[in-house]
């Protein structure tokens, strides 16, 4: 088989498993929802080598230990928060601007209004 299909120890890879039988599942929930297990998804680095669907061992980034069956080698991420609205788009860029504004302002020696928080009093640390 390929690369694609199988991983060594120490490669990037996903492990499924199930979090909840669907006889462990929260009251309330939709019927068809309950009728399935809760699954779980995880990225990490193999701790032995494994095929596609063969149970193994992970260590994440944070150093948890997560055993379950490869269900992807070399994953990505595919997540998205989508399309920004409108109005945050220019948020970022009319901040500098008016930061820079203000700090072109204190250079030229004109007083802070007292309305601006942070300006008053001490500094932090002081």
């Amino acid at each position: 088989m390929t690369d694609e299909f199988r991983c060594s120890a120490g490669d990037w890879v996903e492990v499924e498993y199930v979090l909840l039988e669907s006889s462990e599942r929260a009251a309330g929930i939709p019927e068809d929802t309950a009728a399935q297990p809760l699954r779980a998804w995880v990225k990490g680095f193999a701790r032995a080598g494994g095929m596609l669907g063969d149970e193994i061992e992970v260590e994440t980034m944070s150093g948890r230990i997560v055993r379950g069956h490869l269900s992807a080698v070399s994953p990505g991420y595919t997540h998205s928060f989508g399309t920004p609205p409108a109005e945050l788009v220019g948020i970022g860029r009319d901040l500098r601007a008016r930061v820079s504004a203000y700090h072109a302002d204190q250079a030229e020696g004109e007083s802070v209004p007292s309305h601006v928080p942070g300006t008053a009093g001490p500094e932090a640390g002081e």
